[in-house]
């Protein structure tokens, strides 16, 4: 009896070892599949923000080098050619060039110095980037007004900060929103109280 004894307990560890091991084996599984999912969903995060990284870096470029040297020909490296852009005034142009080109080249004519050197704010998510940047500038040129009639400058210089939420496709913006105050615009550089 004494033997079957040792011989039945000798039996239940090798089976409990045998449940033991299955268990573990079965739950290794499922960690490592669990660590694989989650690897595969950082990966995707990681992708996905070296994306957005990299539109913000060109969005940086068109701001700083090509919009502030008025490097025209250079927006269509940021910008696809049937770009929409919603102004702040609520007008519409479509296409880069002209419509868009055109609708930033008068700044210039009575503000020769504008430019943009800051973006204070800049993020994304997906498809979308939102930028604030910083348009510095003085009014130091006649302001065309239309029929050949111009506003004589004020000499006064301006900081207006404006948003832009972008679309993106391709690597390149195909949506554009633009945001600023335009009456403080106009008082900063000395249009309206």
């Amino acid at each position: 009896m004494k033997t079957n004894f040792k011989t039945l307990s000798k039996v239940l560890a090798v089976v409990g070892f045998t449940v033991f091991l299955t268990n573990c084996t079965n739950n290794s599984a499922e960690l490592q599949s669990k660590i694989e999912t989650l690897e595969a969903e950082l990966q995707s995060y990681k992708d996905a923000e070296t994306k957005t990284q990299q539109r913000l870096m060109v969005f940086d470029t068109l701001d700083y080098e090509f919009y502030t040297n008025q490097k025209w020909d250079k927006f269509s490296h940021s910008h696809a050619n049937d770009i929409v852009v919603y102004n702040a005034d609520g007008s519409i142009s479509k296409g880069l060039y002209p419509a868009h080109i055109n609708d930033l080249k008068p700044m210039f004519v009575f503000a020769p110095d504008t430019r943009i050197e800051n973006h204070p704010v800049k993020f994304g998510n997906g498809d979308w980037t939102a930028v604030i940047g910083e348009l510095k500038g003085t009014f130091t040129e006649p302001m065309p007004i239309g029929e050949g009639k111009t506003i004589a400058p004020t000499g006064k210089k301006f900081k207006l900060r404006m948003a832009t939420i972008a679309h993106w496709k391709d690597g390149k913006m195909t949506e554009e929103y633009l945001f600023y105050d335009n009456q403080d615009f106009m008082k900063q550089i000395g249009l309206a109280q």
